[in-house]
C-alpha cells in the first residue's frame, strides 16, 4: 500500500462516509455540504444548489471552530458537515483533518460530485465557455 493509499485508509476509519441520498438527507435536516473542489472543476462539473463553497486550500482555516477566520456555519461545531470533492478521495483526507480540528460530525459524501450526480440529485449545469 503507497503512503498516499495507507493516509486514505487512515482517514476514512475516522468517518461513516454517506451516499448521496443520505448527504441530501442531512442538507435538508439543518447539515451543511461543502464543496471544496476548485472553481475550475466546479465551472467544468456543475455544482449542487445550496453547498457551501469552501475551496480545498481555505478549509481548515473556515471551519475551525475555535479559528478567527472561521465562516458563521462554523459556530457551531456539532452542526453535521459533509465535505463533497469530485469523486469523494480528497474530502475522505479533508473531512478527518475537520474531525481533529474539532468538528466531530463531520464526514464526506462517497463518490463526491459524481456520485450526487449520477444519483439524479439537483446540479446546477457547468458554466458554458
Amino acid at each position: 500500500m503507497s503512503g498516499v493509499d495507507r493516509l486514505l485508509a487512515d482517514a476514512r476509519q475516522l468517518l461513516r462516509r454517506v451516499d448521496a441520498g443520505q448527504a441530501r438527507q442531512i442538507l435538508h435536516d439543518g447539515g451543511v455540504l461543502i464543496d471544496i473542489r476548485p472553481a475550475a472543476q466546479r465551472a467544468a462539473f456543475g455544482e449542487v444548489p445550496g453547498a457551501l463553497i469552501v475551496e480545498r486550500n481555505d478549509l481548515e482555516w473556515r471551519l475551525d471552530p475555535q479559528g478567527s477566520h472561521r465562516l458563521p456555519e462554523a459556530d457551531d461545531a456539532d452542526r453535521t458537515a459533509v465535505i463533497m470533492c469530485q469523486e469523494g478521495y480528497a474530502s475522505s483526507l479533508a473531512a478527518a483533518n475537520l474531525i481533529s480540528l474539532g468538528r466531530p460530525h463531520t464526514t464526506d459524501l462517497d463518490g463526491g460530485f459524481a456520485a450526487w450526480k449520477a444519483a439524479g440529485l439537483p446540479t446546477r449545469p457547468p458554466a458554458t465557455s
